[in-house]
This record gives C-alpha cells, structure tokens and sequence, in this order.
C-alpha cells in the first residue's frame, strides 16, 4: 500500500468549512477513485496547521489520483486554506488496521550514502 500525506494552514476561522467540505466535497471524491482505501486527518489542537493522509492500494492509484482529482480537491479548498498543501508520499511499511505485516518492508536503496563515523 501506498500513502499521500498533505500537510495545509487553515485559513483563520476555516476549521468548521474545511469539515464542512472534507464531508461533502472531498471524501465523495476520495471513495470514488480506485484503489482508495482510508484517508485520516490530524490537526494540531487550537491551531491552523492539518495532516491529511490517504492510504491506497498502490503507488500508481495515488499516482492518477494525484494527477486526475487532486486538482478538484484543491480547487474545493482554496478559499480555507493558506499558501499551497505540501505533498509528501510513502510506502505505507506496516498497518495494523491494514494488516500490512512488518516482513513486508523494503530493503533499503543500496544507493545510500553512509552515514559518517558508522562502519569506519
């Protein structure tokens, strides 16, 4: 599985719209792209700052949502958000409500580079 996380500024006084439109705009959007599967929201208590993170079947899911609804998405919630989201994605390592076991992490890139006084 595969993940998006979106971290935004509410605008002042925005929270109960961008509820408002996370339910009725956003999350009707969400549930009818393919290989959606979960999206969470955090927000820093009595503060502007919110993480939104979709969880999907695969990189190539988020990869056409990001592409194909996302635009829509951010057109829905220009006017409650400050400045532009910041879009990180990741392999989604381990879930228990997914049920994504820990054997299924990836091995790391051997195109690293090391990290200084470790291993010599």
């Amino acid at each position: 599985m595969f993940s998006r996380f979106v971290s935004m500024t509410l605008k002042p006084n925005a929270g109960q719209d961008f509820t408002n439109a996370l339910a009725n705009t956003v999350l009707p959007i969400l549930r009818e792209q393919h290989g959606f599967r979960d999206e969470l929201l955090f927000v820093t208590p009595g503060g502007p700052e919110v993480l939104a993170v979709s969880i999907w079947e695969s990189q190539a899911d988020a990869d056409k949502y990001s592409r194909s609804a996302y635009p829509d998405v951010l057109n829905a919630l220009s006017n409650l958000i400050d400045g532009t989201p910041e879009v990180k994605t990741y392999l989604l390592a381990f879930s228990t409500a997914h049920k994504v076991e820990l054997g299924k992490m990836p091995v790391q890139s051997p195109i690293t580079t090391p990290v200084p006084g470790v291993g010599g």
